[in-house]
């Protein structure tokens, strides 16, 4: 289904959305108008933020990687503009953690690794005891996940680098796929490791071409520094950010004409690497 139509029926206003789970890459930034709780990804917080369609934050880390800071979720922690905004800070590792509780059906999970540190005043969810940190289950209304190549059915391959992908789908009730190439199941099937999700956790697949930009998605996409940069520079004021969505978010009727916008030729993989076959042997 199209993009709009998914956010539409599976997104609710006031859901827990689960995105960026690449961290750098894949990050489904065709993906508008959600209500979000997320692990980290590049400037898709900042932006969803300073449209004021957050209430709350769960996350190791907000901002714009190459960039530094994300200006308008510092302006909703300081100045509660465009909103109040709550924050719940987790370590990389905590929030893999808490979405595996979810995902294995547990209250929490231990671990040392946040002893000593002032993430435990932050965040309810971890709560020390016994020499343990025991973080407790985040569990998404539904995680969206841009891959290389679905099928229609929702079995989807992701290659590269993967963060808490395989956790946030688990973890959620149900997954959004957007993805670059749309295939027949013979090919998702050929390599049956590589499947990400059970296909009955998939309500929608969306097929969008360049769903990831400005991230990378590797095979098919260079990062976009520019269009990074050109975000970092213009959120700097509340002018400046509102400019910016108008132009590249509320006067774009879809994907389609936003890919027109880009130099899309120049940000296209040209030199391909490719991995070995994998032999699953026959009878």
């Amino acid at each position: 289904m199209a993009m709009a139509e998914a956010v539409g029926r599976f997104v609710p206003d006031g859901a827990a959305v689960a995105m960026g789970t690449s961290l750098e890459p894949l990050i489904p930034l065709a993906a508008p108008g959600s209500r979000a709780r997320r692990p980290i990804s590049d400037s898709l917080f900042d932006q969803l933020i300073g449209a004021g369609c957050v209430r709350r934050v769960t996350a190791a880390w907000v901002g714009n990687v190459s960039e530094g800071l994300g200006h308008c979720y510092r302006r909703a922690c300081e100045q509660q503009i465009p909103r109040m905004l709550e924050v719940r800070d987790h370590s990389n590792l905590s929030i893999s953690l808490a979405l595996w509780a979810a995902a294995w059906n547990v209250p929490s999970l231990p671990t040392r690794t946040l002893l000593g540190s002032d993430i435990l005043c932050t965040n309810p969810g971890l709560v020390g005891g016994d020499g343990l940190v025991h973080v407790q289950a985040v569990r998404p209304d539904v995680a969206i996940v841009h891959v290389q190549r679905a099928d229609e059915m929702g079995r989807a391959h992701a290659w590269g680098p993967l963060g808490v992908t395989e956790e946030a789908g688990l973890a959620a009730d149900r997954v959004i796929i957007t993805c670059e190439e749309l295939v027949d199941a013979t090919v998702t099937l050929s390599d049956p490791n590589r499947i990400l999700f059970p296909e009955t956790k998939v309500v929608a697949v969306v097929h969008e071409p360049g769903g990831a930009h400005p991230s990378p998605v590797q095979g098919f996409f260079k990062r976009d520094h520019a269009s990074y940069r050109d975000y970092a520079e213009r959120s700097r004021t509340v002018d400046g950010y509102e400019s910016w969505l108008k132009q590249w978010v509320l006067e774009v009727p879809d994907r389609a004409t936003y890919m027109s916008r880009i130099d899309v030729e120049s940000l296209r993989i040209s030199r391909h690497r490719m991995s070995e076959p994998v032999d699953y042997g026959d009878e």
